[in-house]
């Protein structure tokens, strides 16, 4: 599932449209709705749709030598 995806079922779960989401954080519906195609929604937003929906979201890397790059 794609990050735009899971952004669309998180909406859908808490009861929110996207147009509303992308109100509180500040954009468009139309330049939300874009990123969501194009599947190029940045951290920096995502972080804020975390803050805004009270929801963590988990996105980083860990080595072999158990190192985590966020």
């Amino acid at each position: 599932m794609t990050t735009a995806e899971q952004i669309k079922v998180l909406c859908v779960r808490s009861n929110i449209s996207v147009a509303e989401l992308a109100r509180r954080i500040g954009q468009t519906s139309q330049n939300l709705n874009a990123k969501l195609k194009r599947n190029t929604v940045s951290d920096n937003e995502i972080r804020k749709i975390c803050q805004i929906l009270d929801v963590d979201y988990k996105s980083f890397f860990i080595l072999a030598n158990g190192e985590i790059i966020e």
